[in-house]
């Protein structure tokens, strides 16, 4: 009969993979709502960026908040979206933006 019992024990096919996906699990948050001054705030600084900047900028994607460096190719008014050299960036999910140098 004990040997009946062996064969309802928990099957882990995939040794490791729980534990990795442990590792891998992010901390969801929820996007922000901000006041009118910091609106106001950011569009002053998104003014002053031009194209060839090196900026740090903060931004909501994919259900957290990442920070990168990078350049600006074109700020696209009509689309509403930063179109920078590894990213497209929407502006209503930008947080921040630091120029780092002109």
């Amino acid at each position: 009969m004990p040997n009946n019992a062996m064969q309802f024990q928990p099957f882990d096919a995939l040794k490791g993979f729980k534990e990795t996906l442990r590792q891998v699990e992010k901390n969801i948050e929820n996007k922000k709502a901000f006041d009118d001054d910091f609106l106001v705030s950011l569009d002053y600084k998104l003014q002053k960026i031009k194209i060839g900047d090196s900026i740090l900028i903060k931004y909501y994607y994919n259900l957290e908040y990442i920070e990168t460096i990078d350049i600006v190719q074109k700020v696209d008014k009509l689309k509403k979206e930063l179109i920078l050299k590894n990213t497209h960036i929407y502006l209503d999910d930008i947080i921040d933006i630091t120029i780092i140098n002109k």
